[in-house]
């Protein structure tokens, strides 16, 4: 069994957590994470705290109930959120951040806010570069 040194230990740790890196497991993550939905759903926990799945729809407009359910399953799998159940007529169930959760709450708030105050700028970008590059029209 061939020894490793420290240094070598730290650098095949680096090339196993790369996210350029096709295999990385890392990457997988970054995806989660960057989805719309689960940003939406993340970001609304962080600001609104433990949610039921109505109060959860209802704050992501647009969201259908299968996609919903999905993120929240993925979200529960991945250790970002916690379901809880409680038994009541009828049963309540509440979503909220776990603690590794938390963690990526200020990251999802500065990504939100991000694309909220600079939506104007991205508009008129878009606008320019369509203009640009807008095919002639055929007769």
């Amino acid at each position: 069994m061939p020894t490793t040194t420290a240094a070598q230990r730290r650098n095949q740790a680096k090339t196993e957590y790369d996210a350029f890196l096709a295999a990385c497991p890392s990457r997988a993550l970054l995806a989660r994470i960057s989805d719309k939905w689960v940003a939406l759903v993340l970001a609304a926990l962080a600001e609104e705290g433990p949610m039921r799945y109505s109060a959860l729809s209802r704050r992501l407009a647009g969201v259908s109930q299968k996609m919903l359910t999905q993120t929240l399953r993925a979200l529960e799998r991945d250790g970002l959120v916690t379901r809880t159940v409680t038994p009541t007529v009828p049963v309540t169930v509440d979503y909220a951040l776990t603690d590794l959760g938390t963690s990526l709450q200020q990251v999802m708030l500065t990504l939100k806010g991000w694309a909220e105050s600079h939506m104007d700028e991205v508009s008129a970008s878009r606008n320019q570069y369509d203009a640009a590059h807008a095919s002639p029209v055929r007769s």
